[in-house]
């Protein structure tokens, strides 16, 4: 694959024409709908005819809510290693909680697919966010803990879920080390039924980095419990933050250094944000809320709204601005540009791959991309 940014003056025809391929080809890839326009800036992902495949293979995961379009989904699978279905509650007594509606169908479509669903637990409470009280709760009470390990141990069993993953955040720095116990316990009550257990671990740059988000994981402890750990590598630009790319590269490869000298390569994901902001102007903190976007509305809305998308050097990320009813707005996002220079880092470091927060939308181009650099596993 080739990636070509447009310039002033580009159709899509040319642009085929060049690359002796078709307009229908390029639409396809690059989700552009008729009649084909273009914004200048925008990166084309384009079949070159030459695979930029080194021959290793890399994992490729995704989390997705149960509601999640079927058509998504089913566009989505092939190129996928494992499904994680986000997610599975539980109350401080220990009682797994389903997810609501009922992930029954997105089991089978995995299955149809060949492909691996895994059970994602998160300690959100009723408001939806996580809830640290309710992680203490749990871990403080050896009683609840135990019955949380065999609720999950029967739902791997009856349901066709090869695996948990937990995704814990807000962790009290006192409930670190217990916390680091309880998913060291789960995998080995796991593996030795053939189930395997993955951590999702806040962008640490250090061990003793201050917190809330950080202070209650210990990487070390956790890559050593766990038979992998997700990076959270993403949300440096965020719904309440200012404008700002989501996962500059920057920022991205500082974690995964730091990583590396607590957990081996092959245990450890790269997360990949598969969406972007829309900020209004001026940004007021304790005010400002941006709007959660895909890639490929961003793309529509440089054009829509007659604006050249740019590309910061240092972020490794696609960005522009724009008016409306003479409001400001800034919008960061991803595009193959960005996502080839994380997808050089699995590669330049010998990650285990990578896993996408969250597959709700479709960016085709995003899993081409890699499927031509890797041999998905």
């Amino acid at each position: 694959m080739d990636i070509y940014v447009v310039k002033e003056g580009d159709t899509i025809d040319a642009i085929a024409s060049a690359y002796r391929t078709t307009p229908e080809e390029i639409s396809y890839a690059n989700q552009i709908p008729y009649p084909y326009r273009l914004a200048v800036g925008q990166a084309l992902l384009l079949e070159s005819g030459t695979s930029l495949r080194t021959g290793r293979s890399a994992v490729a995961n995704g989390y997705a809510y149960p509601y999640i379009s079927p058509w998504v989904l089913r566009q989505t699978l092939p190129y996928l290693t494992g499904m994680f279905v986000f997610s599975y509650g539980f109350t401080v007594e220990g009682e797994l909680l389903s997810p609501v509606p009922s992930d029954a169908w997105m089991l089978e479509t995995a299955a149809e697919f060949g492909r691996d669903s895994i059970l994602t637990l998160t300690p959100l409470g009723p408001d939806g966010r996580f809830s640290n009280n309710l992680i203490h709760g749990m871990l403080e009470n050896e009683e609840g803990k135990e019955r949380l390990m065999e609720e999950l141990l029967a739902e791997m069993r009856r349901s066709s879920f090869s695996g948990v993953d937990v995704d814990f955040e807000y962790i009290l720095a006192e409930d670190r080390d217990l916390f680091t116990g309880f998913v060291a316990e789960l995998t080995r009550r796991m593996n030795a039924e053939g189930y395997r257990v993955s951590v999702a671990l806040a962008p640490k740059t250090s061990a003793d980095q201050p917190g809330l988000l950080y202070e209650g994981k210990d990487y070390r402890g956790l890559g050593e419990a766990a038979n992998e750990v997700l990076l959270m590598t993403y949300e440096w630009g965020y719904k309440y933050g200012p404008p700002m790319a989501v996962a500059p590269l920057n920022k991205v490869r500082q974690v995964v250094e730091y990583a590396l000298t607590e957990i081996p390569p092959e245990k450890i994901l790269l997360g990949v944000p598969n969406y972007g902001y829309d900020w209004i102007l001026p940004f007021v903190r304790g005010e400002s809320q941006a709007v959660t976007i895909g890639h490929v509305e961003a793309v529509q809305i440089a054009i829509n709204n007659g604006v050249p998308i740019q590309y910061d050097e240092t972020a490794q990320s696609p960005f522009f601005l724009y008016e409306r009813d003479g409001v400001m707005h800034e919008v960061w996002f991803e595009d193959v540009r960005s996502l080839e220079r994380k997808y050089d880092l699995i590669r330049e470091f010998g990650l285990r791959g990578m896993g996408v927060w969250q597959i709700m939308r479709l960016f085709r181009a995003m899993w081409l991309l890699y499927e031509d650099v890797f041999e998905i596993s």
